[in-house]
């Protein structure tokens, strides 16, 4: 059977072909049928179609569809971790954890949150002559929002932006990664299945050449992509030219400060974990560590020995711990940063050496006796290799850590809570964890993004929420005034009322009693001004 697009809940077919292989084996999984740049504006087009109706339809209504949507995961969750780890190389336990349960935490979150998150928030006008407005927040859908996803997290990344914008009342063209093309269909199908209406999430399997149309239709209100730093200043420039605004996930260099009191045996584990799951194929990877030098020694050598002990090898077997990287292209851009730090006089414990045989795997490389002006410092490395520095204190780890372009994530490991409280202030980051790194994506409340060349913008939580609204503040004056006090005309009366109003709204004690008492006297105030709203709202004076 043949695998195609989905725009409008029907499989559409295209002239060009994405080949999909598995890379612990490198054998063929599938060829897919890929659409040109005619198909991706198809998209759009039934997108912009769907969007009236679906920006009308209650939260209610998008609840259920997302919560019939996570019964499905729930449901296909072991088919979808074997399909993660036959395309992307994940091990199938890794899989299910930082894939398809992001996935269900995201539908969970908002199909039981949605009315509190996005019904009308009233607000109570502060300035005394507003008081008797009716107003607040709405949250309006934007349009068709696009989503480019990566092949890091092919689950996980992609459903934040997806369940966030069609839960917003948004429409949705959702370009998978080709290299894990058949997961991105897959999490089509089951919205499609979900009952979604057609053209609310349309699936396109696109060649990477042909996103540009995406990006250029200008029936796209937004665009949410997940990439490389190069590649995502030029989608934000397209945009830019027409005044679109995109949400730009792009990488991190994320370092981990680790204290001289920090529970070495718990960090050890920690930064290991942090540094090698998914094969280090994870913008939040930890790809430096600052250790005092107290401690530098014994932690060095258990991370060390934590490293040795990984087992390399078949995703589908229950002990793997690291399986294959994802492309060839990343672990060949992997071992030349290895190689050129080795070369510039750096040590590899553990790793570091480009393994004979089958499957793109790579060695879990520990590296010491780094510089910082290596590349495997200043450049994001995306694979499994972890430097590990000594440094004299925390003022000298916080320094380096931040001298980045990058500012995603940063993690701190200490007993102490007033260090930790300096690290979460200090490290310039969109996230800061202590004592722990990475699994913050998995919560639904945590929101993500970073600062820098990091990226713009927000996913995830509440704040995520709001990057696929327009937040519209609106008023309504129900009351029978004829002129209201700042109408026209304008004349020296005017002025004296406006010119006492400052003192009489902002000045304090005798200052503010003496400019209320010559507002009073002019004839705006006694014509104009409703004195009842002014006595019931004495504290707006204050």
């Amino acid at each position: 059977m043949q695998v195609t697009s989905i725009i409008a809940n029907r499989d559409v077919s295209g002239p060009g072909t994405i080949v999909t292989t598995n890379p612990a084996t490198g054998a063929v999984i599938a060829e897919v049928s890929a659409l040109d740049e005619g198909g991706a504006r198809r998209a759009v087009a039934a997108a912009r179609e769907a969007f009236p109706a679906w920006a009308a339809t209650p939260l209610a209504e998008r609840q259920r569809l997302l919560a019939r949507w996570l019964e499905i995961m729930v449901a296909e969750a072991e088919d979808l971790a074997n399909l993660v780890a036959r395309e992307g190389g994940k091990p199938v336990a890794e899989a299910r954890l930082v894939d398809v349960f992001p996935g269900c935490e995201v539908l969970a979150y908002l199909s039981r949150r949605l009315p509190a998150l996005l019904s009308f928030k009233p607000v109570k006008p502060r300035v005394v002559l507003f008081s008797h407005w009716q107003a607040g927040y709405r949250y309006d859908p934007l349009g068709v929002i696009v989503v480019v996803a990566p092949w890091n997290y092919p689950v996980g990344i992609p459903m934040n932006g997806i369940a966030a914008a069609v839960a917003a009342g948004n429409t949705v063209v959702f370009k998978p990664a080709s290299a894990t093309v058949l997961i991105g269909l897959a999490i089509g199908d089951m919205a499609r299945r979900a009952g979604f209406p057609p053209g609310v999430i349309n699936t396109v399997a696109l060649p990477g050449r042909a996103t540009d149309a995406l990006v250029d239709d200008p029936a796209v209100a937004k665009v949410l992509f997940t990439g490389s730093v190069g590649v995502g200043k030029r989608v934000a420039q397209r945009l830019a030219a027409r005044l679109i605004p995109s949400q730009l996930e792009l990488g991190g260099k994320d370092p981990a400060i680790v204290a001289a009191d920090a529970d070495l045996e718990r960090t050890a584990r920690g930064i290991v974990w942090g540094a090698f799951m998914n094969t280090g194929q994870t913008c939040a990877s930890i790809e430096r560590a600052y250790v005092e030098r107290p401690v530098y020694g014994e932690l060095l050598r258990r991370i060390v020995e934590l490293t040795k002990a990984l087992r390399i090898g078949d995703p589908f077997d229950a002990h793997t711990d690291v399986g294959p990287m994802t492309t060839a292209d990343q672990r060949e851009e992997v071992h030349r940063q290895v190689l050129a730090a080795l070369a510039g006089g750096a040590r590899a414990l553990t790793g570091g050496e480009l393994p004979a045989g089958p499957g793109l795997f790579y060695p879990p490389t520990v590296l010491v006796d780094v510089r910082d002006d290596m590349e495997v410092i200043r450049e994001e490395t995306f694979g499994p290799v972890l430097p590990v520095m000594p440094v004299d204190s925390i003022d000298e780890a916080i320094a380096r850590a931040n001298a980045s372009r990058f500012g995603l994530c940063a993690s701190g490991w200490t007993r102490s809570r007033a260090t930790a409280r300096r690290l979460q202030r200090e490290l310039e980051a969109g996230v800061v964890m202590i004592n722990e790194s990475v699994v913050a994506f998995g919560e639904s409340t945590a929101t993500w993004g970073g600062v820098k060349e990091s990226g713009i913008g927000r996913t995830h939580g509440p704040y995520g929420l709001l990057e696929m609204c327009n937040v519209k503040y609106v008023a309504a004056d129900w009351g029978r005034d004829r002129a209201m006090p700042w109408y026209y005309p304008y004349d020296a009366d005017f002025g004296r009322f406006i010119a006492e109003a400052i003192p009489a709204l902002y000045a304090r004690g005798a200052a503010k009693v003496a400019a209320l008492a010559r507002l009073a006297s002019t004839r705006r105030f006694m014509g104009r001004v409703r004195k009842a709203t002014v006595l019931a709202n004495p504290h707006r004076l204050r």
